[in-house]
């Protein structure tokens, strides 16, 4: 079996362990980082005026079609046993559809440089749902990162409820989102699915565009327009960078990377969001939110780089 082509096993699975990352690695997750952080503020231009559940759904419809080919360039055969959509939709629910439905929302919001670091709580939502669905034992160190995410959240969740025009419920809707996606990462390594990355990044992307897509039309049917000229840039962003390139990116370097490598990635992602939407679109972060941003840093660090070890 081909390691790279699986995203069911752990990383622990195919621990290769490179002692040091290849120059195209390097560069592919230089690009991840980059692509993803700046994303935020682009999202947050996308659906400033634009409904955001429409937003999402034109981007996963445009994303699906350069998965589809890169498949075909690339002749990676798409067919799944008929065993295996099930399993493929429970994957999709959480990893993908609660993920972007709420995430969405949360940025339509809240500035975007917040709704990043409220996103990236996910690694610490991810021992939570190990520990509650598979009995998996929660550390003190990871118990400690818990506590220092949830400090990080109710300093922001306060802050909204203090500004006389906050949102606290985008960030409830974020944490929303964090947590699913914590949850389908934790079921993601123990999935069994033995189709390629690339196509079951494919079909899990098909079936929440076609949810998203309902969703969409039933929530916005009153506002719904075609696009402005920035708003057709963010959803073409969004379709062929962030799904057609992030997506299947993330999958292949969550397996082959050291898990320092990618760890440090994602950490690093939250704080690129809040200087991009400072630098393109004048948000001016609070000390709230540069408090919060080294509470879940911590906390991110806590349960991320135990792995080194094990």
């Amino acid at each position: 079996m081909n390691k790279q082509e699986y995203p069911h096993c752990s990383l622990t699975c195919y621990r290769y362990q490179m002692n040091s990352l290849s120059r195209k690695d390097f560069a592919l997750l230089a690009l991840l980082t980059l692509t993803w952080g700046i994303n935020w503020p682009i999202m947050k231009i996308g659906v400033q005026y634009f409904p955001a559940l429409s937003f999402r759904a034109l981007s996963m419809i445009g994303g699906l079609a350069a998965i589809w080919l890169a498949t075909r360039y690339q002749k990676v055969s798409l067919s799944v046993p008929k065993e295996q959509i099930i399993p493929i939709i429970k994957l999709a629910i959480p990893n993908m559809l609660i993920w972007h439905v709420f995430m969405i929302l949360g940025v339509k919001l809240l500035s975007s440089g917040r709704a990043a670091t409220l996103g990236y709580t996910m690694p610490v939502w991810a021992v939570l749902a190990g520990f509650l669905f598979f009995r998996e034992r929660i550390t003190g160190r990871a118990l400690i990162g818990i506590l220092l995410a949830l400090s990080g959240a109710l300093l922001l969740l306060s802050s909204e409820f203090s500004k006389v025009s906050g949102q606290p419920i985008g960030t409830v809707f974020a944490l929303v989102a964090a947590a699913s996606w914590g949850c389908g990462t934790v079921l993601m390594k123990r999935s069994n699915i033995n189709i390629p990355t690339i196509s079951l990044t494919f079909w899990m992307l098909a079936f929440t565009s076609c949810m998203m897509s309902l969703i969409a039309l039933t929530m916005d049917h009153a506002s719904l327009r075609l696009p402005t000229a920035i708003e057709w840039a963010a959803i073409t962003y969004n379709a062929v960078i962030v799904f057609g390139f992030a997506h299947v990116a993330w999958f292949r370097l969550a397996r082959i990377l050291p898990p320092v490598a990618s760890s440090l990635s994602v950490m690093f992602i939250p704080v690129l969001g809040v200087f991009a939407g400072m630098a393109m679109l004048g948000e001016v972060p609070h000390w709230q939110d540069y408090t919060a941003i080294l509470l879940i840093l911590a906390a991110m660090s806590t349960v991320l780089f135990k792995s080194k070890a094990s």
